[in-house]
């Protein structure tokens, strides 16, 4: 297996995060640094990075209802709880994308860094749907607007599914995963996001699942996950 693959099926990063670890030398392979990516490498082959032992371990993906105020990182280097301290998983997990601190909803964590890749790089666009409540009932012109796409500070942002649930309540659906961005949308048709929840990855629901609880995904839904991804 070539050795940035093997770094992301390992848990270690994604596969573009693991390039950019190779490239810095922090890998070596026998015990000597290597700089290329698709060097084939194996469990024998003594792996590390920064002089720890890199081994495949199995794979695992697992779903988290975030709270508020628990930020979407691995390590959180200040006080407030981070989401991998909320999975009882004794593997290095990883957040799938982020989910901002004041936002709740469903967010995945895996160590597996190629499905990963997958489910957040634009070039697949796999949707994310999110039940966002509006400080005020929007208009049809704004929804109109936030369906066709509204400039931001970074540029325009592609179309959207929307869908108005009840008069502040909207289901939106984005391809696209910029920071904050339904929160400048709706700023940007002169409105405000007073709760934001996400409620779909791909075909993968929220469903009932409780605040703060996570459950292991399923074999078949980890398959489709992964239909996700190729089919987007």
């Amino acid at each position: 297996m070539r050795l940035a693959k093997y770094l992301a099926h390992s848990g270690v990063a994604s596969r573009r995060a693991s390039e950019e670890l190779i490239a810095a030398g922090r890998v070596t392979v026998g015990g000597r640094v290597v700089k290329d990516p698709a060097r084939d490498v194996s469990g024998e082959s003594g792996v590390e990075v920064d002089g720890e032992p890199v081994s495949e371990e199995p794979r695992e993906v697992w779903a988290l209802h975030k709270p508020l105020g628990v930020v979407s990182t691995a390590r959180e280097p200040g006080k407030r709880p981070a989401v991998v301290d909320l999975v009882p998983s004794k593997r290095r997990l990883y957040p799938v994308g982020r989910l901002d601190a004041d936002s709740t909803g469903l967010i995945l964590l895996t160590n597996d860094g190629e499905l990963a890749n997958r489910l957040t790089h634009p070039r697949y666009g796999v949707r994310r749907t999110y039940r966002v409540r509006l400080r005020r009932a929007p208009s049809e012109e704004e929804l109109r607007r936030l369906r066709h796409g509204v400039e931001l500070d970074d540029g325009p942002t592609a179309p959207a599914g929307v869908r108005k649930v009840s008069p502040r309540v909207v289901e939106i659906t984005l391809r696209e995963g910029r920071n904050r961005q339904l929160r400048r949308m709706a700023e940007a048709v002169g409105n405000e996001v007073v709760e934001l929840r996400r409620v779909r990855v791909g075909s993968l629901s929220l469903g009932r699942m409780p605040e703060g609880d996570t459950r292991r995904l399923r074999r078949s839904e980890v398959e489709r996950l992964w239909k996700d991804a190729r089919d987007e």
